[in-house]
């Protein structure tokens, strides 16, 4: 077994990304605080070629130092804007025809691994607030709601673990579907 280098990666270039098709996946970011965070979600949706990401409310938008600190130049690759409220950016997705789900646990909610997109569909993935989570008024606004299976003491995932936890499995599930 041999590590692989970059070149052996064949990754794109940040412009090849932009240029490349995207997975029908949005990801909106509800009031997340730390930058750190950001950062990783941006890196994220980079490795899974999401759509766009949608920062709302509090959320810190690039440049800044400790975004980048964990995006490792994802902030140049991934599409991104920012809306004053996370109702703005839904309104906007669903304008666009795009199913809204909240990664929260409610009731009615579907375990991660029982739901399964529908083909043609562009999906957001709605993401809370550190502390709060998923505020209740855009939890109202969403179609559905996603809930990670777990097994420990804790109640929760660090919103960056959860994105990368959910966004692989959309990923796999869009991608892989007919593979």
């Amino acid at each position: 077994m041999q590590k692989l280098t970059s070149n052996d990666l064949g990754r794109l270039t940040v412009d090849d990304f932009k240029k490349s098709t995207k997975t029908p996946l949005y990801v909106v970011l509800d009031n997340v605080r730390s930058l750190n965070n950001i950062g990783s979600v941006f890196r994220t949706c980079d490795a899974f070629a999401v759509k766009k990401l949608l920062l709302c409310g509090i959320t810190a938008t690039p440049p800044h130092k400790d975004i980048n600190r964990t995006a490792l130049g994802a902030t140049e690759s991934v599409e991104w804007e920012y809306f004053p409220t996370t109702a703005d950016a839904i309104t906007s997705l669903k304008e666009k025809g795009v199913s809204i789900l909240a990664v929260e646990q409610v009731s009615g909610s579907t375990s991660l691994e029982k739901f399964y997109p529908a083909q043609q569909t562009e999906y957001a993935l709605v993401f809370g607030n550190e502390v709060f989570g998923v505020e209740q008024d855009v939890v109202n606004m969403c179609d559905a709601a996603l809930e990670v299976p777990q097994a420990g003491t804790k109640h929760s995932l660090n919103i960056a673990v959860c994105a990368g936890v959910v966004i692989w499995d959309m990923f796999s599930k869009i991608v892989y579907r007919n593979k």
